[in-house]
């Protein structure tokens, strides 16, 4: 029988298929540099391991048609409200002190929780009712705490969101309200922030710490240097950023200009931000499939 030519089969074989399991027979010099993972590893290597770090969620993304994002940060050590309470009950069984003041703080700062969960809800309820330009997802750190509640808010919802890990001394698993094909992990956190500004359309920050005001300061460092265009940078909780943040007395002493201190808007909860971020971009809150 005569072989059949396809028009537009490959002139090369493709590097997956030349990728031979059978390399590992033979020294180590002979695998083929891109299947060679020690070589991949070597200090001289590390810009090509920015730039796959930087090429594997951009190339995923653009291959579901994610464009806009809202970026979700907050603590990874608050609890759930269920949580928050039986540690509550359990450090009254204790009756050590110390325990009984961290738990019952913990339990009050769990509405937290809630209210980033109801963002995440929001954001993609709009999201699952419009036509694919106008939909936005949820993408957060991936690990626990704030984290999780925003993408178990996007699953509440039925919508799917991302998860963006980082390689920590301390092993951080992503949450499992991830979605699989969206949960990406880091070694390098300059690139994992890149992601997390690359699609955002708002920024919206509940109370943290050394993580979460990085990821604040990084985002309010470039919009203000004009590196990023101006979108809504949002503080959840006046109790926890009125004491945290003092953009007016940074104004005062000269080291930022007046209009900076307009850069962030402190709101109560996720109502009133995801409502800043609809009169922003004057979106439709009904369920019109186009939005």
């Amino acid at each position: 029988m005569t072989e059949k030519h396809r028009l537009h089969d490959a002139n090369f074989p493709s590097a997956r298929e030349e990728a031979s399991p059978r390399e590992t027979e033979y020294p180590p010099a002979y695998r083929l540099a891109f299947n060679d993972q020690d070589f991949l590893l070597r200090e001289e290597l590390r810009g090509l391991r920015f730039h796959l770090e930087l090429q594997k969620p951009e190339m995923t993304l653009k291959e579901h048609g994610v464009d806009a994002t809202i970026a979700i940060f907050g603590s990874a050590r608050y609890l759930s409200p269920d949580q928050a309470k039986a540690a509550s009950a359990a450090a009254e069984a204790s009756g050590d002190p110390a325990v009984i003041r961290r738990a019952k703080r913990d339990e009050r700062n769990s509405h937290y929780y809630d209210q980033a969960r109801r963002l995440g809800q929001l954001v993609t309820e709009h999201s699952m009712n419009c036509a694919k330009p106008e939909q936005i997802y949820v993408v957060t750190g991936g690990g626990p705490g704030i984290m999780e509640a925003a993408n178990r808010g996007a699953q509440d919802a039925g919508g799917p969101s991302i998860g963006l890990n980082i390689v920590l001394p301390h092993e951080q698993a992503p949450n499992p309200y991830i979605s699989p094909e969206f949960c990406f992990r880091f070694h390098y956190f300059g690139i994992r922030k890149m992601h997390f500004m690359l699609r955002a359309k708002a920024v919206v920050v509940f109370p943290g710490g050394f993580g979460t005001f990085d990821e604040l300061f990084e985002a309010l460092t470039l919009i203000q240097t004009g590196k990023s265009r101006r979108v809504p940078v949002l503080l959840v909780g006046h109790e926890f950023w009125g004491k945290a943040i003092n953009l007016e007395f940074l104004r005062d002493e000269g080291v930022i200009s007046p209009e900076d201190v307009n850069m962030i808007k402190v709101v109560d909860n996720a109502d009133s931000a995801w409502q800043e971020i609809i009169d922003f971009y004057d979106l439709s809150p009904g369920r019109a499939p186009s939005c």
